[in-house]
């Protein structure tokens, strides 16, 4: 069976997977983060994250074939791009997903498009 909850965290800057890591913590998620779109899927094996905030660009496996993976799925969690493309709604609606968060960005839009899509603690 299966385990659910918490944020997947998908990429290959492992600086960035550990800020994320602290900033979503301190909000009181659970955190689990993969450096690859290939990791991620190992990792959503055992577990259905609540919500996956997704990298484009990776080695291994980008962010493009690991939403082509997901697309046989009975049930896919809810995806948020995280992109420094110049046009990240453009690349979040490239691979159907619900949301978009430019990079760099600032706490609080982290946080609120975070909390949009997440079943998480209440505030």
């Amino acid at each position: 069976m299966k385990s659910a909850g918490g944020i997947l965290v998908v990429d290959d800057d492992p600086d960035l997977r550990e800020f994320l890591r602290l900033m979503l913590t301190s909000m009181g998620f659970e955190v689990t983060s993969a450096a690859n779109g290939r990791e991620a899927l190992d990792d959503m094996e055992g577990h259905d994250p609540d919500l996956i905030l997704l990298d484009m660009k990776m080695p291994v496996m980008d962010g493009w074939e690991f939403c082509r993976a997901l697309e046989g799925r009975d049930a896919r969690p809810p995806i948020v791009v995280l992109t420094a493309a110049p046009d990240p709604a453009g690349r979040a609606a490239e691979v159907h997903a619900e949301g978009w968060l430019g990079k760099p960005f600032e706490y609080a839009d982290l946080e609120a498009i975070v909390r949009k899509f997440a079943a998480g603690p209440a505030r």
